[in-house]
């Protein structure tokens, strides 16, 4: 058997770790407040925006253009999981930051296709293109002028 309790540590091979750790801290700080290595897309310019408000009634939530109080879209109980998935995370952050469900959301779509769900009291932001075409489709239909979506 090897004894290796006895012999110290090298204080070289010490200040070389902390060296590598210290210098490994500042080159991702660096990264990440400097914008190095960061890719960002441009942001591109809005091409529709509707204001839209969500209201539970019974299982069923109804949509609402917010500036007029008509009424877009009735989603049945046990469907559009997407969109009821998204706006439980939204009306979460809500109620943490003591917002309540009066401010109306804003639905975005980009003169690049983009389609963005903003919610203006808490500043958060989903780019619902992120999770899919077919759940991103789900929104796009609020967007549709004049037409009423179950």
């Amino acid at each position: 058997m090897t004894e290796t309790a006895d012999k110290p540590v090298p204080t070289a091979a010490v200040l070389g770790a902390l060296v590598l750790v210290a210098g490994a801290v500042a080159v991702a700080a660096l990264g990440h407040y400097g914008g190095i290595g960061r890719t960002v897309m441009p942001e591109a310019a809005a091409v529709a925006v509707k204001d839209l408000r969500f209201e539970d009634r019974g299982g069923a939530v109804a949509v609402l253009d917010a500036d007029t109080g008509a009424e877009v879209a009735q989603l049945a109980p046990g469907t559009n999981g997407f969109i009821r998935g998204v706006l439980r995370g939204l009306a979460r952050e809500r109620r943490m930051s003591g917002t309540g469900r009066e401010p109306p959301f804003q639905l975005v779509r980009r003169a690049d296709g983009r389609l963005t769900l903003v919610d203006p009291t808490t500043g958060r932001r989903i780019e619902l293109d992120a999770f899919g075409p077919t759940n991103a489709e789900a929104f796009a239909k609020l967007l549709q002028p004049g037409e009423k979506h179950s």
